[in-house]
Formats: structure tokens, sequence, C-alpha cells
């Protein structure tokens, strides 16, 4: 089969896969990009903004909640931005800089640990989130540590809040303030990244055109629809902006971040810091904490994750609760970005998470 045929097949059996999630009621949205380091090889919107009989249709502006991409994509990136200035270590300890982190049996917590999931923290709060940022981080380094850190990882929301918390301080400036700086400095090098909408605030008419999405049972805006409003109740509360959740994003705004991460997993020099191919591939190295499939921020490839079983072991990518997935193959030399709004009255996530499998396992011959 020449290219362009594999092409067609591919694209062709990635499509039906998202129009079948679409027909069974996953979502009522997706857009999806697929590329390689030299740029978008197919685009496509499927699906409305809501399941209504008159919603509006989805199309390639339409900005999504990207909900955890925001860990790799803002708080893994400014962090990497702070370890290449030398404000941050991946070995300093989190008491250096929370105070309250403070006993015996989590002093030798490091950033390295926050980011590899390996802090000891369990994935949310039992009870409702504090009302403010030092309050929740109080609330954080006080709670009890679910395992010993560093003997195993479990996903934590918690570790990243901390995470864009010490960013900020050891930063100077807000988390969203030096995403925005790195932003404009790489789009030098990616023009994409100044065009489309992908961080933290997106202006009115990004805003009204967002693919809604409806609050958990437990959030105190339940009832309501979100547009353009972020999902994540522990975001909300912290001011739209936080470590683990809080960007808004086009399937093309993620897809020129990827590129950039693609060409330095590549061995680019042209790419710069905090992008340079020896800071990624540091970040994008494998933990060896046993069980953990956790690079820096980033998930890794198994046969079992939602990257499906065709990509290279190279793979690197990561998931979000509202539907959203970003995964990138160096070897293959292709990215794989999908957004859903799975989280307006969608399915369930053993739903989607097949759908993301079969999805990116239609695409193995590109």
């Amino acid at each position: 089969m020449k290219n362009g045929e594999v092409l067609v097949s591919a694209v062709d059996n990635a499509r039906r896969v998202l129009l079948d999630g679409i027909d069974a009621g996953v979502f009522p949205a997706a857009v999806a990009e697929v590329g390689s380091s030299g740029g978008a090889l197919w685009h496509q919107a499927l699906g409305t903004l809501t399941f209504e009989p008159r919603a509006f249709p989805a199309d390639e502006t339409t900005p999504f909640d990207l909900a955890s991409l925001t860990k790799v994509i803002a708080t893994t990136t400014v962090i990497m931005d702070l370890v290449a200035t030398g404000r941050i270590r991946l070995d300093d300890p989190i008491a250096t800089s929370l105070p309250e982190w403070r006993g015996a049996d989590r002093e030798s917590v490091t950033v390295q640990d926050l980011l590899e999931h390996t802090s000891g923290l369990p994935g949310r709060l039992l009870e409702p989130p504090a009302s403010s940022v030092r309050e929740l981080a109080h609330d954080i380094c006080a709670m009890p540590l679910e395992y010993t850190p560093r003997t195993r990882s479990i996903y934590s929301d918690l570790g990243f809040i901390l995470l864009g918390i010490l960013a900020s301080e050891r930063g100077g400036r807000p988390l969203a303030a030096q995403f925005e700086a790195i932003k404009d400095r790489l789009s030098r090098q990616e023009p994409a990244l100044a065009r489309e909408p992908l961080g933290f605030d997106l202006d009115d008419a990004d805003r009204r055109r967002a693919a809604p999405t409806v609050p958990l049972d437990e959030d105190i805006r339940r009832g309501r629809t979100l547009v353009g409003e972020v999902h994540d109740n522990y975001t909300a509360v912290l001011g739209s902006i936080a470590g683990h959740a809080g960007m808004f994003g086009t399937a093309a705004g993620v897809g020129s971040f990827a590129r950039l991460l693609l060409r330095a997993a590549r061995g680019d020099d042209a790419v710069s810091e905090p992008m340079s191919p020896a800071r990624v591939a540091t970040f994008l190295k494998k933990t060896t904490v046993p069980g953990s499939s956790r690079a820096l921020g980033w998930d890794t490839m198994l046969p079992t994750s939602s990257c499906g079983t065709r990509m290279s072991p190279a793979a690197v990518g990561h998931v979000g609760f509202t539907g959203t997935s970003l995964w990138i193959d160096p070897v293959r030399d292709r990215y794989f970005v999908l957004l859903t709004n799975r989280a307006f009255r969608g399915g369930t996530l053993k739903e989607i998470r097949a759908i993301r499998r079969a999805f990116h396992d239609a695409l193995g011959e590109l």
C-alpha cells in the first residue's frame, strides 16, 4: 500500500472510531490532529458541542478544557524552564519551598518525586477543597501520606497542585504568566503557538466557542453548564489556575506544542530551552520506581495504556478527565491529539479509555 493510501485508510478507521463514540453517547464533540515534527497530517472536527438536536457543530477552532494535559503542557514545561535557569533543582526537597511539608515520613520528598507521582500523596482530598491557595497547600502538606515515598506510584492531582505553587514561588510570578512567557519564546520556532488558543485564559470570543462540560455531583456548581469555565472543582476554587488543571486549547494549539516536544525528543538542536534535546531527554526518561510507567510529568508507553498497542516503547503522553489526550512517539515521528468533551453528560472513564486505545491503534500504520 502506498503512503497516500495508508494515510487514507488509517484516517478512515480513526474517524469511524470517533463517530462510533459520538453515536454511543461517549462524547458529543471530538477534534483530532495527527502529525509529524514537520506539521499536521490530518485534522478534523466531528460531532456537536452538546447532545441537543440543534446543537452547534464542533469545528477546528473549538477550545476544549484540557484538564490534566495541564500537568505536562504547562506545569512540567514551566518546571523544565526553572531547572534550565537554575531556580529549581529536581532533587530540591519540597520542604525548602513549602515549610508546612514537614515530618520524618516526608522530609526526603523532592521536586522529582512530585513530578513522578511517587511522593506518598493520594490522588485527591477526602474533603471538599479549601477556598484559598495557602489553605489548600496547608491541607495537602499536613495530610497523612498513603505510602512510603518512592516505593510505588499513585497518580496525584495533589502533587501537581503543590508543583504549581512551588513553580510560582520559585519563578517569582504566577504559573500562567510563566507559561505564556515560554510560549512567546517558543513561538519564534513554532508560530502556531502564538496563533492558537493554548493557555489558562480564553478571550471572550474563544470562551463562547468552548466545548461545554457539566460539573460533577460533588461540585458546588452542579446544575450549571460550564462554557469556557474550568471543569475541575479544585482549580475553580484556586481562581481557575492550578498545577494540575485549568488550561484550555484547540487541537491545533496542542499540536503546535507537541511538534516542538517531538522535534526536541528526536534531537533537533534548533529547539531552544526549556525544550532542548538534553532537557527533554531527562524529563521523558522513565522512573526507576518499581511498577511505575511515569517519567517526569509524562506517562510512558505500556500496551495497556491509552495509547494502544502500536506505539514504540519511546512514546510518551498524558490524558485528561474531560476526555482529552496527547501522545508523542519520537521513533515514529508522530504526535496524536484527541480532544473531546466527555465531561458533558458523556460516557464512563472505561468507555473513553477504550475509544482512545482504538483511535491510536487505528492510526498504527500511519
